[in-house]
Formats: structure tokens, sequence, C-alpha cells
């Protein structure tokens, strides 16, 4: 793999993918809304491409050439409910299929390996829009590595676990959760995976 498009790059998981994918020798092409969103380190290392992800045709300019798609959407803490993030990931998976590229990793929610009694009511409408975007991943008929962070924490990198279809933890690093958003899409193991990641927490 040479060259990746981030989707959600700008947020701050996507901007912790976009330095790993630099930093592994990657070509990156950045999609993103705004130029006040782009950080500076960015300007110059990164193909930007302005648009949204709601629009099609963005979608299939961003991803033209690529050889795999890193899907970092989010709210930015918004709870309200959205049909957007699932909307993003229609085109996404539509602007894929049209330029003949397989392969990505999307971020979801924890909460939809948990009872929904578990989660807590405010999360409800946004793990309604998770599940859609679930869904349309898995009947995508692509090559995909649906990743399952729990609380995203800004502190140092660790040793981290992966599960599958079960939740594996209560926190992860976003420098460990970037990391694992790009690796992924060259190993084997997690393609087609319902995958959740998680701090390895040391037994007491």
């Amino acid at each position: 793999m040479k060259q990746i498009a981030v989707i959600g790059g700008t947020g701050m998981t996507g901007q912790c993918v976009v330095d790993h994918a630099l930093q592994k020798g990657l070509s990156v092409r950045l999609l993103y809304r705004t130029e006040k969103t782009v950080p500076e380190r960015f300007k110059g290392k990164v193909e930007l491409v302005q648009g949204n992800v709601c629009n099609l045709d963005d979608c299939k300019r961003v991803i033209n050439g690529v050889d795999g798609v890193c899907v970092i959407l989010g709210t930015r803490n918004k709870l309200d409910a959205t049909t957007e993030l699932s909307e993003g990931t229609a085109n996404i998976i539509a602007a894929m299929k049209a330029n003949n590229v397989r392969r990505f990793s999307i971020v979801m929610s924890t909460f939809l390996l948990r009872p929904i009694s578990e989660v807590p009511a405010v999360f409800h409408k946004l793990n309604e829009e998770h599940q859609r975007m679930l869904d349309l991943t898995k009947a995508s008929e692509l090559e995909y590595v649906a990743v399952m962070p729990p609380h995203i924490a800004d502190e140092p990198s660790s040793e981290y676990n992966i599960t599958f279809e079960e939740p594996a933890g209560r926190m992860i690093s976003k420098y460990d959760l970037g990391k694992f958003i790009v690796d992924s899409l060259e190993q084997e193991e997690y393609i087609g995976k319902v995958c959740a990641i998680a701090k390895k927490m040391n037994k007491a």
C-alpha cells in the first residue's frame, strides 16, 4: 500500500491517522471541509481535497487512484440524532466501487458491542447511526476493518488488545487507535472483522 485517502482526518483521532501514515512513508490524500480545520503540519505533506463526505462527487475525487481508505467520521461531540455519518459511509462505499478501491478501515463506537441496557441513554441516537454505518459496511462486499474503540484518551501510546465482536476494554490512546486504523489495512487477520481495541491493563 502506497497511497491512502483519509476521510475525517482533521479531528483528534484523524490527525493521528494522518501522522502515522506519513511516518510509514505513505502518501496521504485528505478530504477536508474548511481550511481552518487543517493542521499547519499537514500542509505541504498531504494532498488536500476540499469537499464534503455527503457529496458523492467529492468522495470520488478523494478516493480516485488510492490503495486504501481510512474513515474516521465524527460529530465533534454532538450527540443529536443524525444521518450524516451513514450518508457519508454510503457515499464512500459507492466512490470506492466506482474507483475500484477495495480496502477500507472505518471507526464506530464500541457501544455497538454492548447490550443497549449498558449504553447511556444520551448515546442512543448516535449509536443508532453507528449501527447504520456498520450495516452498510458489512453489506458493502468490500474488504473492511470495522474498528470499535471505547473512550479515546489523549495519552501516550501503550500496549493494547484487539478482540473480535466483543468489547476489549474501557480506554484507548488516540495514538494507538490512529496506528491501528492505518496498519490494519495491510493485516489480513483483521479484514472483514469487527475489531474492538483497548489499552492492555496490568493485572493486579
